[in-house]
């Protein structure tokens, strides 16, 4: 059963959710690192469609396959990802998974040491912003086109 588009009936609700999406966008976050944070949320929370759509994103950017297959498991992989993306990817999933114990002081105190506040703000918008898409996303059960 297929379930209604937000677009259309919430139009200036999806229209802000567009303006949060071009104020990261516009950001100092480096556009392939804002799709590594867009995967790893997403497959966190189950939404296929974002999955979907961000790894092609991140493939027009130049990510790898490699890359793109290990970022589920990335603990696993330092090798591959350099340090900020590690730090990158573990805030994402403390901050997705926020109900576990919330964003931790060392990962913080990493951010604000590596980027300052103003980068480290912009990096929680992106997560914060991606988490609300895939609601969107899971909770119409959005699907990825073949």
């Amino acid at each position: 059963m297929s379930r209604f588009n937000m677009a259309k009936v919430q139009p200036d609700a999806y229209k802000a959710m567009g303006a949060l999406s071009k104020y990261i966008t516009e950001s100092s976050v480096d556009k392939l690192h804002q799709e590594l944070i867009r995967i790893r949320a997403s497959q966190i929370n189950g939404c296929a469609y974002c999955v979907n759509h961000h790894t092609k994103d991140a493939r027009k950017l130049g990510e790898t396959e490699q890359r793109i297959y290990l970022i589920s498991v990335w603990r696993e992989a330092t090798n591959i990802f350099s340090e900020e993306e590690q730090l990158l990817l573990a805030m994402t999933e403390e901050i997705t998974l926020i109900h576990q114990h919330g964003l931790s002081d060392e990962l913080y105190d990493k951010a604000i040491t590596l980027w300052g506040e103003e980068r480290t703000a912009q990096v929680m918008m992106t997560i914060i912003t991606i988490n609300a898409w895939n609601r969107i996303g899971v909770g119409l059960h959005m699907h990825p086109e073949l």
